[in-house]
């Protein structure tokens, strides 16, 4: 099954639901960093989410993060997304490693305590910013917490995404449902008691389920339509020409100090693990441009 997300509304517009499968994203991701079980989880858990988030926004050039830190040995994670579906993002102890907890892997454990950040650019003056506590540091109870405190919506988040042996993900995906501002108690109840029904979308995405067909479980009893349906990939958008750009902003004397250490210079794109290597005489070439210029 390929990645996507579904957006979906009851016909009466009382409530939403985003649902996702993001395998393939999780994958790309757990390849590109090197992440041991537990950084796939929680990452997985984490980049699902960003995905359906970033579907919430209206323009192509708004662009969501969400990030997290915590006080346990997998350090921070982060992840940004926009409309169309693209993620990318980055753990920072990628290689942890932590023992079963109940015989599940451990994300709370691998979290800590801390905050969730979640920074909305619109293209206004100033992004918008919500800052929330870790509540259980399992990733979709906090993001639950997040929208009933910081954007003031009801809504249930479920993550899931379930390992192979091989270390990697067999199953990956999650929904965030939301309740309109004009939900009646009979609709809450009704969504409340279908979503409690549902206690492990990545062992349904196992089970051959679509996110079709979770959608039909969440508002089942209730007529629904279908929005949206949006690819969505693990993408980072870094290029040579983005490095090249950030080295000339050192000026020509801090690029000649570069080129005094008198070895090739190699940057790493935290997002995605790409390499871009620049020779002395690349240097070189970029110094003697801004003197040019001067």
């Amino acid at each position: 099954m390929n990645d996507y997300i579904i957006k979906a509304i009851t016909e009466d517009g009382q409530a939403r639901a985003y649902v996702a499968v993001t395998t393939e994203l999780v994958n790309e991701a757990a390849r590109r960093h090197e992440m041991s079980p537990v950084a796939i989880t929680a990452a997985g858990r984490l980049f699902t989410a960003g995905a359906m988030m970033g579907t919430m926004m209206k323009n192509d050039k708004d662009l969501l993060t969400v990030r997290i830190k915590g006080n346990g040995p997998i350090g921070q994670m982060m992840c940004s997304a926009n409309p169309k579906g693209e993620v990318k993002g980055f753990v920072g102890n990628p290689q942890v490693m932590l023992p079963l907890k109940d015989g599940r892997i451990d994300v709370a454990g691998a979290l800590g305590i801390g905050v969730l950040s979640v920074t909305k650019d619109l293209g206004l003056k100033e992004p918008y910013i919500g800052d929330t506590i870790l509540v259980t540091s399992e990733i979709g109870d906090d993001l639950t917490y997040y929208f009933a405190t910081s954007e003031q919506t009801p809504s249930a988040v479920g993550l899931g995404v379930l390992m192979n042996k091989d270390n990697t993900a067999k199953c990956a995906g999650g929904f965030i449902v939301q309740m309109m501002p004009d939900a009646s108690d009979e609709t809450t109840g009704l969504v409340e008691a279908n979503v409690a029904q549902i206690s492990s979308v990545s062992e349904l995405l196992d089970a051959g389920e679509t996110p079709e067909m979770i959608v039909g479980r969440i508002f089942n009893g209730k007529e629904f339509k279908i929005l949206e349906k949006i690819d969505c990939k693990y993408k980072c958008d870094c290029s040579r020409t983005k490095v090249i750009s950030a080295l000339l902003s050192l000026g020509p004397d801090e690029i000649q100090s570069l080129i005094d250490e008198d070895k090739p210079v190699e940057t790493k794109c935290q997002f995605c693990g790409e390499k871009y290597e620049f020779s002395l005489d690349d240097l070189a070439r970029m110094r003697d441009g801004l003197r040019a210029k001067e």
